[in-house]
């Protein structure tokens, strides 16, 4: 399984990819093994103010349906509308299907994530 090197990752198993002050925000492979076969995603809603560890969307498998969780706060600016038509891509390539672009309001919130060694210690 795949742990992408230079992305941050949440104990929810989001990951997140900074540039100046936007974070792309997606599901780890982790995530998606646990989850199965992705059929649908429900994505947040655009300049809509999420808080860190709050629900922004949702994640449904052939198994299961799990929520997306904020893993920093600031306001959605873009959201990835391919995943509405074709949610199986976050199956071949989780770290490939951003779900939403997160313009931070608190960057600091970024030092509370884990880098690839530290995410691949907390998934054993």
């Amino acid at each position: 399984m795949e742990i992408k090197e230079g992305l941050l990752y949440s104990t929810d198993h989001e990951w997140i990819q900074v540039e100046g002050n936007i974070a792309a925000v997606g599901i780890t492979a982790f995530a998606q093994e646990q989850l199965g076969e992705i059929v649908f995603v429900e994505l947040p809603t655009i300049d809509e103010e999420v808080k860190q560890e709050d629900t922004f969307g949702t994640v449904e498998s052939v198994k299961a349906a799990s929520d997306i969780i904020a893993p920093v706060s600031g306001k959605i600016i873009e959201v990835n509308e391919t995943l509405e038509d074709s949610p199986e891509i976050m199956n071949d390539n989780p770290y490939g299907a951003w779900i939403a672009k997160i313009e931070l309001s608190d960057a600091g919130q970024l030092d509370g994530l884990m880098d690839a060694a530290a995410y691949a210690e907390f998934i054993k």
